[in-house]
C-alpha cells in the first residue's frame, strides 16, 4: 500500500491522542477497495446502509470469524458501526467517482461472497 487510505479516519500521519496501543490484540491492513466491499456486502446482507469506516471494521471481523472457524474455535467479536452510508451518495457509492479513483470493489465481493458461502477466507484473500 504506496498510499495513504482515502477512508475517513484511517491512514492519518499520527495516532489519536485516544488511541491506546497496549489494548489491541492484533491490527489487519485493510484495502480502501474492501472498505467499500464490505460497506456493500452489510447493505446486501442487513438493508444497513453504512460508510467505508464501518467496511473497514467489517472486512477485518469477517477475517477474524474465518479464523475461528478454521481454528474450530467460538467466541465472540464485537465492533462498532462507525458511520451511516448516507452521506456517501457522491463519493462510495457512486461508480463513477469510484473509477475515478481507482478503487473497483468488485474483487473484494467476490472474496466476501466466497467467505458467506463456504466459511473459509481464502488464502489469497487480498485486494488492491
Amino acid at each position: 500500500m504506496g498510499r495513504p487510505s482515502r477512508i475517513e479516519g484511517i491512514g492519518r500521519p499520527r495516532p489519536e491522542p485516544s488511541f491506546v496501543p497496549s489494548v489491541i490484540d492484533t491490527m489487519i491492513r485493510v484495502p480502501d477497495a474492501a472498505s467499500v466491499a464490505a460497506a456493500r456486502h452489510l447493505r446486501t446482507l442487513t438493508g444497513l446502509h453504512a460508510g467505508p469506516s464501518t467496511g473497514t471494521n467489517l472486512w477485518g471481523v469477517w477475517q477474524l470469524v474465518a479464523d475461528l472457524i478454521a481454528d474450530g474455535r467460538t467466541g465472540s467479536i464485537v465492533s462498532l458501526m462507525c458511520d451511516s452510508g448516507s452521506r456517501y451518495a457522491a463519493t462510495y457509492d457512486d461508480e463513477a467517482w469510484l473509477a475515478r479513483q481507482g478503487l473497483d470493489p468488485t474483487p473484494a465481493l467476490g472474496i466476501l461472497e466466497g467467505f458467506f458461502s463456504s466459511g473459509r477466507w481464502p488464502a489469497t484473500g487480498s485486494v488492491a
